[in-house]
């Protein structure tokens, strides 16, 4: 009888893939990729912990789509292609059925973004995945979060809110509709999918960054407010979000509940980026294009009654809007 599979045998059996876009893939000590002639290099690396990003229970595949997606979301935010990643974790035990399942999910996120999967590491502990990601884009282009400009236009793509409340579902406090609700597909898949299967807006990132219809972007992950306030500081101006103007909230949830996971939920990966006036039909085009909704819900100015970097909140009258949390914060809790 074969005796249990070393941490080499697993990396080779659900890890080694062919890496067309790497000159060396995993294997040796390091990873050799050759960038594209005048393109920079974009990196960012996320972690997910068990029991902070996700439930010890969480199915592993959709775990395994999630782990790069988020990675992929922030490459998406800054108008870049994505084209290599490393997988680092640690894992409680070398169960087979688990792995195997996480590696479906995880390359097939790599398989539907063209990402090579290039190297990484395991070891035994907690649960904990680490992906560090790797993405090209043209000098100069990239959609930096201090490249908003006084009387842009802010939008957001998709329908934000739906992830937290598929959290706030499986947590317990939120019983979510699983049948059709106003003519709309059943409420409870659209939310559990919305945060068990983010889609990175890759393709909406590079074309704001290729057709220059852009000024900054950043994706959504711990709460609409909380992450557009990272463009008002670091662009120095001031936001105004109309919540009346965000997509309309979903039937069959408390009003209150819905737009506190729109404004202050997190975990959609949708985007929000800046955007001068003169866009607004190219943007409504390409949003369009992509069949994905793109709504305009704000504006940035300069700092005048304000400080740089606030956000503020106005119902349709002018009038501030009562919120009850602005976002997400790993050391608040």
């Amino acid at each position: 009888m074969p005796g249990p599979s070393s941490e080499f045998d697993l990396i080779d059996r659900y890890f080694a893939r062919p890496t067309p876009g790497a000159e060396l893939g995993p294997g040796d000590d390091c990873a050799l990729v050759t960038p594209t002639p005048g393109m920079q290099l974009a990196a960012t690396t996320d972690m997910l912990v068990a029991g902070t990003h996700f439930f010890a229970d969480t199915d592993p595949e959709g775990l395994g789509w999630k782990t790069l997606a988020v990675n992929v979301s922030d490459l998406a935010a800054m108008g870049a292609r994505p084209r290599w990643a490393l997988l680092a974790g640690a894992l409680p035990a070398a169960d087979e059925a688990w792995i195997a399942a996480f590696s479906r999910g995880f390359f097939a996120c790599a398989g539907a973004f063209g990402v090579d999967i290039i190297g990484g590491d395991t070891t035994r502990g907690p649960l904990n995945l680490c992906v560090t990601a790797l993405g090209e884009v043209p000098p100069g282009r990239a959609l930096r979060r201090d490249g908003a400009r006084p009387g842009d236009d802010l939008w957001v793509s998709g329908r934000p809110g739906l992830a937290n409340l598929g959290l706030r579902h499986l947590q317990g406090g939120l019983d979510l509709p699983a049948a059709p609700v106003a003519d709309e597909a059943p409420l409870r898949d659209a939310c559990l999918a919305a945060l068990t299967r983010p889609q990175p807006r890759v393709a909406l990132g590079l074309a704001l960054q290729e057709r220059g219809l852009a000024h900054a972007a950043i994706d959504v992950s711990d709460g609409l407010l909380q992450d557009l306030g990272h463009i008002a500081r670091r662009s120095g101006l001031v936001a105004t979000v109309w919540p009346e103007r965000l997509p309309a909230l979903p039937a069959g949830v408390a009003a209150t509940i819905a737009r506190d996971a729109q404004l202050a939920g997190g975990d959609d990966y949708e985007l929000i980026f800046a955007a001068p006036a003169a866009a607004r039909e190219a943007i409504a085009a390409l949003g369009r294009a992509l069949a994905l909704p793109l709504t305009c819900c704000g504006v940035l100015a300069a700092p005048d009654s304000a400080p740089a970097g606030t956000v503020l909140v106005l119902d349709a009258a002018g009038q501030p809007f009562p919120v009850a949390r602005r976002g997400y914060d790993h050391f608040s809790h």
